[in-house]
């Protein structure tokens, strides 16, 4: 027999029982407060053709989409890197690409059925997506996204929902020292044109939103290395900075972006952004304006926001915002559009560190046990009973000693054991142990279901 040493690739993970359990957790919470909202299930392929993934993530993104080779390529001729290939060069090598975020599919399903979608559309999407980054804590090449978006409403309270839906799920999860960080990239225009490097727009969005990766200091250097004079980056640092409390930062920067039209808009709807979420019940203390933030993908048109926690320093948990051209290169007219993201990874990852999960193993409530050969029949016909009621049970499949049978129960912190032996059987009755207090109780067969949803209650 060939021997082939197991492995998986980088970036990559297995989810054993408990790991799958405590993700479970975290999912049916967050697609819980989805359907709550208002919000539909949506499902599209794993693998999209490239032509409508590409030109949609920004020079880096665009780095990171996971191509696939035509059939019948072969790697080793094809003489220089994938990613310096034009796209027009790629159709020779490249068909699909793996999904790299959820949100350009969506836009592709909405241009592809808009006879069969009502607008607004609202929907949330739960499936993993796939980019060629290099794998880090709480980063890796295969990972899940969990999306809400909005289709087909300009209406700022689109924005502000996303925010409240954010809270929400924050706060439901066990989290209570996170900031919602919001923007506009209509502000970071007027910025730019403040400064007069309008031309640069799209270079101070890439070199800003590195900040938490690199410093200060890091995004003086990468914004000196994108042609931008000396200057101008002084010119923006100090509009950058300007802190506070939301009124106070929309009140200074709106004087400084008075004769920008872009700037001012963005501003106007920020205060009518914040103005909703008040009026949503958003807690003040989870959300403050913070002229760095940018979302690096080239796609955002207006508010931008995304959640933070102070410990651990891993980055944004959630990310979104507004994205009213991105449908119009699929359908050739301009439709609004407005979502978030929800990091499922970064928020387990959290949450496991903080010990925020409930320590499941099993969703198993009940094990019936096999005394005997002979008494596989009573133990069968116990279980289906339970499983008929609704009970979640499993049955040891082997007649070993009852001793090994609750020390599996034990290892899977399996609540109930039920047995039933000879003398049990007789009288029509089953022994119930409860694990935790080691307390066994004898009760008729027709008590147990019962017995045991009083105390499942």
């Amino acid at each position: 027999m060939t021997y082939i040493k197991p492995s998986i690739p980088k970036g990559t993970r297995d989810f054993l029982p408990e790991q799958m359990l405590r993700r479970q957790f975290v999912i049916e919470t967050v697609k819980g407060i989805f359907e709550k909202y208002g919000y539909q299930p949506l499902e599209t392929p794993s693998i999209e053709k490239l032509e409508v993934l590409s030109g949609k993530y920004g020079e880096e993104g665009e780095q990171l989409i996971f191509k696939i080779l035509k059939r019948g390529t072969e790697i080793d001729k094809i003489g220089k890197s994938i990613d310096s290939y034009t796209v027009k060069d790629l159709s020779d090598l490249v068909d699909f690409a793996l999904r790299y975020d959820l949100t350009v599919p969506l836009c592709r399903v909405i241009a592809m059925y808009q006879n069969e979608i009502t607008l607004p559309f609202k929907r949330y999407q739960i499936q993993p997506v796939w980019r060629g980054d290099r794998p880090q804590r709480g980063r890796y090449r295969e990972f899940y996204q969990c999306d809400v978006d909005t289709i087909g409403s300009k209406s700022l309270m689109v924005d502000a929902e996303n925010i409240a839906l954010v809270d929400e799920i924050l706060s439901t999860l066990g989290f209570d020292k996170f900031k919602i960080r919001i923007n506009n990239r209509k502000i970071l225009t007027g910025i730019a044109e403040y400064a007069n490097v309008i031309e640069k727009e799209n270079d101070i969005s890439i070199a800003i939103d590195k900040l938490d990766k690199i410093g200060i200091d890091g995004v003086k250097e990468e914004l000196k290395r994108r042609g931008i004079p000396e200057d101008a980056i002084a010119t923006l640092l100090t509009v950058l900075e300007i802190k506070g409390e939301p009124e106070s930062v929309l009140a200074q920067i709106k004087d400084i972006l008075v004769n920008s039209e872009t700037g001012s808009a963005g501003v106007s709807e920020i205060e009518q952004l914040i103005e909703n979420i008040r009026a949503m019940d958003v807690s003040h203390d989870h959300y403050a304006i913070d002229l760095y933030l940018a979302r690096g993908l080239s796609y955002y048109t207006g508010p931008i926001y995304e959640s933070i926690v102070s410990e651990p320093n891993i980055g944004s948990l959630t990310g979104g915002g507004r994205y009213d051209e991105l449908v119009g290169m699929f359908l050739g007219k301009e439709i609004p559009a407005s979502g978030t993201t929800i990091g499922l990874e970064r928020i387990i990852y959290v949450m496991t560190q903080l010990d925020m999960i409930p320590e499941t193993k099993t969703k198993s409530q009940v094990l019936v046990t096999l005394f005997s050969e002979e008494m596989r029949t009573s133990s069968m016909t116990t279980i289906q009973t339970l499983r008929s009621n609704n009970i979640n049970a499993e049955i040891f499949f082997d007649p070993k000693n009852l001793k090994k049978q609750f020390n599996y129960a034990n290892q899977k912190n399996i609540p109930y054991v039920i047995v039933i032996g000879p003398d049990e059987a007789k009288e029509d009755k089953v022994s119930v142990k409860e694990m935790k207090t080691g307390t066994q109780t004898i009760i008729q067969r027709s008590e147990l279901v019962d017995f045991l949803n009083k105390r499942f209650a």
